[in-house]
This record gives structure tokens, sequence and C-alpha cells, in this order.
């Protein structure tokens, strides 16, 4: 019983880690890590202060924000928009992988 508990814990680790990075591999391939750091700001907010401030209820928001792009909220330098480069589909999973970051 044990052995199959810490089996399966591990295997769901393993899961959550991989998901975790393929999210920020998305996001270094769609170039986001240009602008943003995960724990610190760059020229955008750090990741972690974004899921901070943000709940899952602000998901189809910050969905469109990352597609349309914007500015105002987080200083005075403008987000581009990233329609063309990235699909309604990634904003959401970036998103979602951000927000998981708290």
């Amino acid at each position: 019983m044990k052995k199959t508990y810490l089996a399966t814990m591990i295997v769901a680790s393993f899961l959550v880690m991989g998901q975790a990075q393929a999210n920020e591999a998305l996001a270094k391939a769609k170039n986001c890590m240009t602008c943003h750091k995960t724990d610190a700001k760059l020229i955008g907010p750090a990741y972690k202060d974004v899921a901070a401030k943000y709940k899952a209820s602000d998901i189809p928001a910050l969905t469109k924000k990352v597609l349309d792009g914007g500015s105002g909220i987080w200083g005075p330098v403008a987000m581009a928009p990233n329609k063309g480069t990235v699909t309604e589909a990634e904003a959401k999973q970036l998103v979602t992988w951000i927000l998981s970051l708290k």
C-alpha cells in the first residue's frame, strides 16, 4: 500500500513538473521571456507578481490581454499585441501556467 502510494505521488510530481516545464518552454518559444521573468521584474512584471494579483476567474480577460496587448496596469511600458504569434489556446495555456505560480 505504501509503495503504491509513493509510486503514485512520484508519477504525479513528474507530470506536474513536466507540465510546468512545457508551459515555460512555450513562454520561451513565444518570446514571452524577452520581457518577463518568473520571479523578477524585467521589462514587464514578474509572472509571480501577476499570479499574486489575479485569480482563475480572470483567465478569459488575461488571455485577451495577452492577445491584444495593453498598458497602464503595470506601468507606462505597453505590452505589444501577440495576435498572429500566439493562438488563443496558447494564450490561455500561458495564462493558466502563470496563475499556477502562486
